[in-house]
């Protein structure tokens, strides 16, 4: 059985189809009762108030996996009064608190869908190669990154000392049905017709497309499948990077 997290968001709510599709039995820790498939267990429980242990700890019946995709994601214009405190407490802090009831409870292994921002912002090109790499060594500053780094780090270190399974996976931005915040604003503008300032750009960006990124889940949450993936990190992509400039033409023409 595996639980996910995050399960109503973009990308846990197609994991959820997908992992369904392949015969799995899933739990879902949810903040409210939504609506999810009527063959998934829904466990209602706030992350951000993790520490009342006895409200979790049942949750992990029967479960052999842990699919974590719940998170406080990244915001262009965030308005909160500390954005480190609150991006810990809920990336790190309770990924880790989390992460040490699955310990516990003899999970087997722990996915965590961390984020591409703990490479860094971009690549140079006097790097060779001009890549993200999984062992870059590199401390993110933005406060999204560094909760996601930090949060790996601990997940790492627990690895060694309990000898469950984490498997980490870093996406870069996902595209699919259903996205949100600045990639949907995105499309929202070229439906307008409103005119970007971005056809001299010549950069090249990873993208990951939700259907990719949810099999690339799947198959690391299936142990027999993936018994290489054991604490190891993962960065995922299309394989296709695009300016830009090519990237407004292609959604513009879809």
């Amino acid at each position: 059985m595996i639980l996910v997290t995050g399960a109503t968001g973009f990308v846990g709510g197609a994991l959820v189809l997908e992992l369904l599709a392949k015969g799995w039995k899933i739990k879902a820790l949810v903040r409210k009762p939504s609506g999810l498939p009527v063959e998934v267990k829904q466990v209602v429980v706030d992350l951000s108030e993790i520490e009342d242990e006895g409200a979790i700890k049942d949750a992990f019946s029967g479960v052999d996996v842990v699919v974590h995709a719940a998170a406080r994601v990244h915001m262009m214009e965030d308005q909160s009064a500390n954005p480190l405190v609150a991006f810990r407490k809920l990336n790190r802090d309770a990924t880790l608190s989390l992460a040490g009831l699955a310990v516990d409870s003899g999970v087997k292994r722990f996915v965590f869908l961390s984020s591409i921002k703990v490479n860094g912002e971009e690549t140079f090109p006097r790097r060779r190669p001009c890549i993200f790499k999984p062992d870059d060594e590199f401390i993110p500053i933005d406060p999204y990154g560094l909760s996601k780094f930090e949060a790996e780090q601990g997940l790492l270190a627990l690895a060694k000392e309990t000898g469950m399974e984490v498997v980490i996976i870093r996406p870069p931005l996902v595209y699919g049905p259903g996205v949100k915040a600045n990639f949907a604003s995105m499309i929202n503008w070229l439906r307008r017709g409103v005119p970007l300032p971005l056809g001299a750009i010549n950069n090249n960006r990873s993208f990951v497309a939700l259907d990719n990124l949810v099999s690339f889940i799947a198959l690391c949450a299936d142990r027999s499948q993936s018994p290489k993936a054991a604490n190891q990190v993962f960065l995922i992509s299309d394989g296709e990077d695009v300016s830009t400039t090519q990237l407004l033409s292609k959604v513009a023409d879809a």
